[in-house]
């Protein structure tokens, strides 16, 4: 990957997250390849991709969109929702990834095993994103949160491979972090996503909601988790993850609730379920999070044979 010319970069899933990161490189002057299906293809191919966001302003930028990748790139970030990853995965051939690097900005912390067995593993780069984006059309993308930031670490890749990305993502104006630790960065904020994911989904409010007139049980659920996540290597606190919840915009929604809202499946078990089963190896108590995935999972809807993966949203 050479940082001096343009990149040729797929994103896998071009929802919210990924229509944004899609629309702010190909606007930097990189080719963009959106991985989807067919009707959003052809929305994509037609129209691009259009921005509103206070924090990079309003923007169209074109992309190119295929069902499957048949041409090499030098990264893929994959944005879908875990849910759907096993079937977005046929999109991208390893055959025709071939040299390129899989970027996996996904929730949870167990993704990247199932990458590493699909793909040459020495080219998986795992990634964290903490930004609010939501398509609400195919390729119209609101971003409303007042940054994105992106942390970077591999176990398997080489730091130059890791920072060649890094470079690119900052190029378009995305906040990007190169860390040393692969298991301690996803668990970083694992330790933030799930309280926050469960609690908003469960009594369907917003953060600001939470952190005031559910303060106790969010105060526990996030000793819960980030005692797992010091378990697991992650440099974790009550009071760094509070301070991230305080310092959050009040009308902000998980990605999991807005799922809930549009009667999507959730991504329960890879956030809930990973914790619960991280727990289980330490042999942690975590009472509150497996009250509320087993609450949660009597109301989650169920997927429907055949059915297409479901859009990208907020992380």
């Amino acid at each position: 990957m050479n940082n001096a010319q343009p990149s040729t970069i797929a994103v896998l899933g071009p929802g919210g997250v990924g229509g944004l990161l899609a629309g702010l490189l190909s606007r930097t002057g990189h080719k963009v390849i959106c991985l989807a299906g067919e009707s959003t293809t052809q929305t994509l191919n037609r129209d691009g991709i259009s921005v509103r966001s206070t924090h990079f302003g309003d923007f169209a930028a074109p992309v190119t969109a295929a069902t499957h990748l048949t041409e090499p790139v030098d990264f893929c970030l994959i944005t879908c929702k875990q849910t759907a990853l096993n079937a977005a995965l046929e999109r991208l051939p390893a055959d025709a990834l071939a040299d390129g690097l899989v970027v996996p900005l996904l929730n949870g912390v167990e993704h990247p095993e199932l990458l590493r067995q699909r793909y040459r593993p020495e080219h998986v780069v795992p990634g964290v994103i903490r930004v609010e984006s939501t398509r609400t059309a195919p390729g119209v993308i609101t971003h409303g949160s007042p940054f994105v930031q992106i942390d970077l670490a591999s176990t398997t890749a080489s730091q130059a491979q890791i920072e060649a990305v890094a470079a690119v993502l900052a190029g378009a104006g995305v906040q990007t972090r190169v860390l040393l630790d692969e298991t301690a960065t996803l668990w970083a904020k694992m330790s933030f996503l799930a309280p926050m994911a469960l609690l908003t989904t469960y009594y369907g409010i917003t953060v600001g909601d939470l952190r005031t007139g559910h303060r106790d049980e969010l105060l526990t659920l996030v000793d819960e988790a980030t005692t797992v996540a010091r378990a697991c290597g992650a440099d974790s606190n009550v009071a760094a993850v509070m301070n991230v919840y305080d310092a959050f915009p009040a009308e902000t929604k998980s990605s999991m609730q807005r799922d809930s809202e549009a009667g999507s499946v959730l991504e329960l078990d890879a956030i809930g379920g990973a914790l619960l089963r991280a727990a289980d190896r330490y042999g942690i108590d975590a009472p509150l999070a497996a009250r509320l995935v087993t609450e949660l999972a009597v109301t989650m809807p169920r997927p429907s044979p055949g059915t297409s993966a479901p859009r990208c949203s907020p992380r």
